[in-house]
């Protein structure tokens, strides 16, 4: 298993102490180093502009949101990273949820898996720059079929560092997960746990057998970030991750339409996750992180001294994960790589 950084997206402002974590990441050995985006900082400037300062860890977006950005836009931004970076660029994308891209982007949400389809075709029909790029899709047409009727099959300028420029697919539901092994070069899991690993091998060896799928499970990358606090006291360090996770559970989506609440639900914490989003929704937060049992916590991140941590990875190994992402200063990322190995 390898590691990476997640930078993650910002809160009010930039993140204290990047620069150091960045350096002591690529230090390290550290594989890569992540970005994220929902409706504040974007992923690429971020990445681009600490990426300057590296010469040998891969870049990535985790996730850059495909309703942000056009199939083509995104493209272009990718072979643009990519030569900027020396071939260092992995484009991580996507869908967001439908309060984000509703209300956010202006967008409709519906057939989410369909959309991702014709996206990544286009985005590879750019990286490929075989022929000008034209495409006749239920959610995307190139060139536009109205407006002023003077539109005009385009070919990119640049020539790409790599046709090859790999793509991963974030996804949290079986079909979604099946879809990212089938048309993209990796997945990037979130609340992943490795209770629900045969689920997600399950689900993956759809995507494996299907025609033209690019992979299979020994070439295929799955990046996961994976919350890690090393403290003394397990419930001390587990209280440093309720307030996130009880957000994605119970704020993160509507009652009914909240992806990372099904993730929860189907590791067995559905009268949990309930609980969580009944507090949450109906504005007691305090409720609602408090009630987050700490054997949840345990399913879905390393928590505790290092000596518990160490004797906990081997559970993570043995997953289909292949780099785990961690985020936290550098003492935190010495202590990782030291377990690790």
């Amino acid at each position: 298993m390898k590691l990476g950084l997640m930078t993650g997206y910002w809160g009010a402002g930039p993140p204290t102490g990047i620069d150091e974590q960045i350096a002591a990441a690529e230090r390290l050995g550290f594989d890569s180093v992540w970005t994220a985006e929902a409706y504040g900082s974007d992923a690429l400037t971020p990445l681009a502009w600490w990426g300057a300062s590296t010469s040998r860890i891969r870049l990535g977006t985790a996730i850059a949101q495909m309703a942000a950005r056009t199939p083509t836009a995104t493209a272009m931004a990718a072979m643009t990273m990519d030569h900027l970076s020396g071939g260092r660029f992995v484009l991580g994308l996507g869908v967001s949820g439908p309060q984000v891209v509703e209300g956010w982007y202006g967008q409709p949400y519906p057939k989410p898996l369909g959309r991702t389809r014709e996206y990544v075709d286009i985005v590879r029909r750019v990286f490929a720059r075989e022929e000008p790029v034209t495409f006749e899709g239920e959610h995307y047409q190139l060139p536009h079929p109205g407006g002023a009727g003077l539109g005009k099959a385009l070919k990119s300028t640049v020539h790409p560092l790599r046709t090859d420029l790999p793509i991963m697919l974030a996804a949290e539901g079986p079909r979604n997960v099946a879809l990212a092994a089938e048309i993209a070069d990796g997945w990037l899991p979130f609340w992943f746990s490795p209770s629900s690993d045969a689920f997600y091998r399950a689900a993956l060896a759809e995507g494996f057998v299907q025609r033209g799928a690019r992979h299979d499970s020994e070439t295929f990358e799955v990046v996961c970030p994976v919350p890690v606090i090393v403290s003394a006291d397990p419930e001390d360090a587990a209280d440093q991750i309720r307030p996130m996770l009880a957000l994605y559970v119970g704020g993160m989506g509507a009652k009914g339409a909240n992806f990372h609440y099904d993730v929860i639900a189907r590791m067995g914490y559905e009268a949990e996750a309930e609980r969580i989003q009944q507090l949450y929704l109906a504005g007691d937060k305090a409720a609602a992180i408090a009630s987050i049992p700490l054997q949840m916590i345990e399913d879905v991140a390393l928590v505790g001294p290092p000596a518990k941590i160490r004797d906990e990875l081997p559970r993570w190994q043995d997953t289909v994960i292949t780099t785990m992402l961690v985020s936290g200063p550098p003492p935190l990322l010495e202590t990782m790589a030291s377990i690790v190995g």
